[in-house]
């Protein structure tokens, strides 16, 4: 995922309210949100080329989700797969802070990302690029992109409010939803002064800045809403998009 913007704690009918955006090449082979064959309890997308994911939940509660931190100036290595971090906690039984910090302690095996993980109680954030330990993340909103978590990029400032607005503005959850996809496909770009560096040239830099990617070779492939009720319920619903910005595929995966 290259964007997360997500309420913990904040709502009284949703343990988590998430809205995600998933950017990524587009000739990189991937399937769409389903319960995973292998491990039946597992549901989210498939990254076929490197064999992990980006985004997941399960049926006993486990989620996890994933970004890479962009910053051409870090000499990072090509290391594992990260979405392998995201399936791996999915399929295991461990803790999300325990296993967490153990990623933490072998950060060096993959480049930069952000990972976020919770087994239910607690929601862990980690960012792989900065010096903080792994955090239980506060009740509230928070936004994630290409940073470390709460970076105020303009794509997570905005994002952030909009979720906001949808949170206090929606009375179903149909209303939610179209909220949340809504504010998933604002494809405004950042001014430049509002820009991140991250050594990028500037016309790309501009490109990335806007929440829905749209670009024949690299932009968001998909947009995913969770819905995680507080009686451990909940919905995962996914839209994928073509090179154009076109939405192609609709999923909904629901537990029970």
């Amino acid at each position: 995922m290259c964007l997360i913007l997500l309420a913990w704690q904040a709502h009284p009918v949703y343990r988590l309210v998430l809205a995600a955006n998933r950017d990524e090449r587009h000739a990189r082979p991937s399937l769409p949100a389903d319960w995973w064959p292998q491990a039946p309890d597992v549901g989210g997308g498939r990254d076929l080329a490197g064999g992990g994911t980006w985004l997941g939940i399960t049926r006993q509660g486990r989620f996890a989700a994933l970004t890479n931190h962009r910053n051409l100036r870090l000499d990072a290595p090509s290391g594992e797969s990260r979405g392998g971090l995201v399936a791996d906690f999915l399929t295991s039984q461990q803790a999300a802070l325990p296993y967490v910090q153990q990623v933490s302690a072998q950060r060096t095996r993959w480049a930069p990302f952000n990972l976020l993980a919770s087994s239910g109680d607690q929601l862990i954030a980690y960012g792989s690029a900065g010096t903080a330990p792994p955090q239980v993340l506060r009740d509230g909103v928070h936004g994630l992109s290409n940073h470390l978590p709460d970076t105020p990029w303009p794509k997570v400032v905005r994002g952030s409010a909009a979720l906001h607005r949808a949170l206090d503005q929606a009375t179903t959850e149909d209303a939610l939803c179209t909220g949340l996809f809504a504010l998933l496909d604002d494809r405004q770009v950042a001014a430049d002064a509002d820009l991140p560096d991250t050594g990028l040239p500037l016309p790309r830099e501009r490109a990335l800045s806007a929440a829905m990617i749209v670009d024949p070779d690299y932009g968001t492939r998909c947009a995913t809403v969770l819905l995680w009720r507080h009686d451990g319920t909940w919905m995962l619903q996914e839209r994928s998009f073509d090179c154009a910005g076109t939405p192609t595929i609709m999923r909904t995966l629901r537990h029970p």
